[in-house]
């Protein structure tokens, strides 16, 4: 399923990481804000038990989360994302994927992976702000899904209807959280209109 953000406060931050003259801080502010808010929509079915607390004025029923959360950010602009998560999640594990894209042949080429041998995590969240061929996403989920991932979530700002339609074929299972769809895909793999190399906007190098 592919769940493309309405929220105005997304649709406002998202337009102002768009625009060419946002700086490499303010960018780094934004995306850390946008994964903030599709985090809250990407774990609204997250497991919850009952429990009870002592309030200040007796005996209150709660909820405690149920299930630990895994944040996989696809390096490099991915690492973006972690934080605005992370805030809301604390007890979140991550762990780092790293994947670049072949510039002649578009295909993802994986030069580092630190996953634990088994896995600690019973939702895995990968982050990666741009679904534009599909292919980094499809290549993270295989590897953790050979890890032994249960269940797993793409959290992105950007995604082209050809990485969704790569993604969902490849993995069925795996819902899309997005904070917008755009346009299309040109023929050097780039999102249109999108917002140029995420890891290069907030990492200054680009």
């Amino acid at each position: 399923m592919v769940f493309e953000s309405k929220h105005p406060l997304v649709k406002h931050k998202l337009t102002l990481m768009r625009h060419l003259a946002t700086k490499p801080k303010k960018f780094r502010e934004l995306i850390r804000e946008v994964a903030m808010l599709l985090c809250y929509e990407a774990t609204a079915d997250l497991k919850t038990s009952d429990i009870e607390v002592e309030t200040p004025m007796g005996t209150a029923a709660g909820q405690d989360l149920s299930e630990k959360i895994g944040l996989i950010p696809i390096l490099r602009a991915g690492l973006g994302m972690v934080d605005g998560i992370w805030e809301m999640m604390p007890g979140a594990e991550v762990w780092h994927i790293g994947l670049y894209r072949d510039e002649e042949t578009l295909q993802p080429v994986s030069y580092y992976n630190k996953l634990p041998t088994f896995p600690t995590v019973q939702v895995c969240l990968v982050l990666d702000p741009m679904l534009a061929t599909g292919g980094s996403a499809i290549a993270t989920v295989d590897i953790l899904k050979k890890w032994g991932a249960q269940r797993i979530k793409f959290v992105g700002l950007l995604a082209t209807p050809e990485g969704i339609a790569a993604l969902q074929e490849a993995h069925p299972d795996v819902p899309i959280h997005i904070a917008q769809i755009d346009s299309h895909l040109n023929d050097i793999g780039f999102i249109v209109p999108g917002l140029g190399d995420a890891g290069d906007r907030q990492f200054g190098t680009g």
